[in-house]
């Protein structure tokens, strides 16, 4: 089983040396994702939940963790959560249901619960 919680920070780690080496590129992409998930009409809670989805339809486990933790930060709760996990299944089949699986194991860990 993957603690999802280290690969998070494993990943931030690995974020912040790539910015740090990529210098302008990085800052200039990590400024589009600081302001396309700043609130406006849409929420930031929304937000991350959409960007969840697409996370488990392209198959990022690094985005998957890092937009599920997000999207608890803003309010999401485990039910926002399956249902985000249901639209990505619908929207892209069978890899969402893999995917999907590790977005809901990633989500036990972070909201201490057991889907099960």
């Amino acid at each position: 089983m993957t603690d999802y919680k280290e690969f998070l920070k494993h990943a931030k780690e690995n974020t912040a040396r790539l910015q740090k080496q990529t210098k302008g590129v990085g800052a200039d992409y990590f400024k589009l994702h600081t302001d396309a998930m700043a609130d406006g009409s849409l929420s930031k809670k929304t937000k991350e939940l959409m960007s969840l989805a697409i996370a488990i339809s392209t198959r990022c486990e690094g985005c998957i963790t890092s937009h599920l933790a997000s999207a608890k930060e803003s309010g999401a709760t485990i039910d926002d959560v399956v249902e985000t996990v249901n639209i990505a299944i619908m929207m892209n089949g069978g890899p969402a249901i893999v995917y999907g699986g590790k977005a809901l194991e990633a989500a036990e860990q972070y909201y201490g619960v057991d889907l099960k």
